[in-house]
Order: structure tokens, then C-alpha cells, then sequence
């Protein structure tokens, strides 16, 4: 595992963009819409997968790129690769107010588990794959938590959430939050979920029904609004806009927010 070594510098402050610096011949790897600029002989290509195994046969690529659909991303990446004599940047940035965060694999056991929208862009030898939670409970009613990408390398990753960035360092310690606020969790972190408490608590306290909770040792990251929040909060107070629900029943609709924590 060697991922290209690529230079960075994040700009602005709520809304981000994470300006990567490529030498002659390297490469960044991103979701597909997320470019902002580039430079001149920075070229970009299409292509289905991450290219971190380029050894992989037709089929191996058409079955790693078709989980990415599960997560709700497109099946293909785009490649950018300086193909001057000079150094060049191109910059990327995230779809919704929040902020970037610059990750080096390297130094966090080159891997991380975050939430399936999260990746924005890497150096080009990072493997982004998915993660199913093998646990029944976290599974069925995690919300956001069922379906989890994975990404793994030695290079520089960068993620991006919504609102604040909040950093737990867990000691052998217990962290509980709601199952949207959670954005990523480093190797040693185990994650699960828990009831909200009470019948009662459950149903009005406006919580969700479950909780996730976060055991081990490792780094947390959390997020201060999670978009679906933000999104329900646009929707109810613009009525044309969906405030009657429409195609998803009203009464499972609501089950389906109360336990999603929305």
C-alpha cells in the first residue's frame, strides 16, 4: 500500500473547499460533481472505481464500483492527474455547509469508518469501499449507521460534514450520540446502538427511538447538524416545498423519522 503524496490547504471557514497540490504525474481521486477549479494540464477521467487495484480484472471493478450504488454514490470516480512538467492544483468541495477534515492515514492505522456520504477526495491509492454494521441491532435501526464506508490507505484523505466538527478522543471510554451527528470512527472504536430510555422518552422527547454508542479507544468525529435535519427543518417551514409527504405514507413516514432521530 502506497498512496501518492500530495500537498494541501483547506479554504474558508463554513463552507470549505480543500485545495490538493499535485506534482508531475500524481493523482486525486474524488467523488464525481465535487471539483470546484483546477489548473491547466491537471486532466480529470471518468473511471469505475478507486484505481487502489489496478491488477483487478473487469468483473472485480464492475462488483466493487456496484456496492458504491448501496450508499447512495455514483457507481464511477473521477481521476485528476497533473500532466505537466510543474506543480498544479485543483480544488473540491463539499455539497452543503460544514466543514473539510484532512485526514493522513498513516497516522491512524490506515483506516477509518465513516458515515456513506462522507468521502469528498483522496490521493490516489486510497481504497474507498463499503462497510455493512454486522451488528443486528446497529443494522435495523442505526438510521444512517446501517450502511457505512470504509477507507483505507497511507496517504491523505479528506471527509466532509455538516455544521461544526466536533473531535472525541475515547480512552477506553463510552461516548452515546444521536445516529445522524456521528460523521467517523477510527480503528479500536466499536459501535452499536442503544434504546433512548423510557416508552415515554422514546416518543417525545424528539430523540429517536435509538441512540448510537461508540466503546474503545480511538478518535471520534461528530457533526453539529446533520444534513437530513437541516433538510426536514427547510422542508416544514417552506409547505410547497413536501410538508404532505407524499409517496411515503403518513404513518410510516413518521415511524420511520422517530427512529432515524429526525
Amino acid at each position: 500500500m502506497k498512496c501518492h503524496e500530495v500537498d494541501y490547504k483547506i479554504i474558508g471557514d463554513d463552507i470549505q473547499v480543500v485545495e490538493v497540490e499535485l506534482d508531475p504525474n500524481e493523482t486525486v481521486i474524488a467523488e464525481a460533481g465535487a471539483m470546484n477549479y483546477l489548473q491547466p494540464e491537471v486532466i480529470f477521467e471518468t473511471k469505475m472505481g478507486d484505481g487502489s487495484s489496478p491488477e483487478k480484472g473487469l468483473l472485480d471493478k464492475m462488483f466493487s464500483a456496484g456496492k458504491r450504488v448501496l450508499t447512495g454514490e455514483s457507481i464511477f470516480m473521477t481521476h485528476f492527474t497533473n500532466s505537466g512538467s510543474e506543480k498544479k492544483n485543483v480544488a473540491f468541495a463539499s455539497p452543503y455547509p460544514g466543514k473539510i477534515i484532512p485526514l493522513d492515514m498513516s497516522k491512524i492505522d490506515n483506516k477509518i469508518i465513516c458515515q456513506k456520504d462522507a468521502f469528498l477526495c483522496a490521493a490516489l491509492g486510497t481504497e474507498v469501499s463499503i462497510k455493512f454494521n454486522k451488528k443486528l441491532g446497529a443494522g435495523f435501526f442505526g438510521g444512517e449507521g446501517f450502511i457505512l464506508q470504509q477507507l483505507k490507505g497511507d496517504g491523505m484523505a479528506f471527509i466532509h460534514a455538516c455544521g461544526t466538527i466536533i473531535k472525541k478522543e475515547l480512552n477506553n471510554e463510552t461516548l452515546i450520540v444521536d445516529t445522524g451527528c456521528l460523521v467517523a470512527f477510527t480503528k479500536g472504536v466499536d459501535y452499536d446502538i442503544q434504546r433512548t430510555g423510557s416508552l415515554k422518552s422514546m416518543f417525545f422527547s424528539g430523540e429517536g427511538f435509538f441512540l448510537a454508542t461508540l466503546k474503545g479507544t480511538g478518535t471520534v468525529y461528530l457533526q453539529s447538524l446533520p444534513f437530513s435535519r437541516l433538510a426536514n427543518r427547510i422542508i416544514a417551514s417552506a409547505p410547497n416545498l413536501g410538508g404532505s409527504r407524499k409517496g411515503e405514507g403518513s404513518v410510516l413516514g413518521i415511524v420511520g423519522d422517530m427512529i432515524d432521530g429526525r
